[in-house]
């Protein structure tokens, strides 16, 4: 089982930024997929940003030129910095961590708790 805990979540402006970040249970290069996803009220859950192992990123085009994920080894920590931020940018904003074992190929998916991102003046 891993846990994923998630941090940096709060109340900010539009224009402003946040940064959010997630520390898995185990080493991050461990995980084949690492990202941030949201869910707003009444909308389904969707991918914000992911990177995987390998360094490669991918994201949802509404987030397009305003976030970047990144991952910090010394710290074991995934961060989500994210800029221009937006009315619709308020969601909770879940870690997920996605493992593919080596051996037998099953797939496992993790979720954080998820932290409440709200965009309001």
């Amino acid at each position: 089982q891993v846990q994923m805990v998630e941090s940096g979540g709060g109340l900010v402006q539009p224009g402003g930024s946040l940064r959010l970040s997630c520390t898995p249970s185990v080493n991050i290069f461990s995980l084949d997929f690492i990202a941030w996803y949201r869910q707003a009220p009444g909308k389904q859950r969707e991918l914000v940003e992911g990177i995987t192992r390998g360094g490669i990123t991918n994201y949802t085009d509404s987030v397009k030129d305003r976030c970047a994920i990144s991952r910090d080894n010394a710290k074991n920590t995934v961060c989500l910095e994210m800029n221009s931020l937006k009315p619709e940018d308020t969601a909770v904003y879940y870690c997920h961590a996605h493992v593919i074992m080596p051996v037998t190929r099953k797939q496992y998916d993790y979720w954080g708790q998820g932290t409440q991102v709200t965009v309001s003046s």
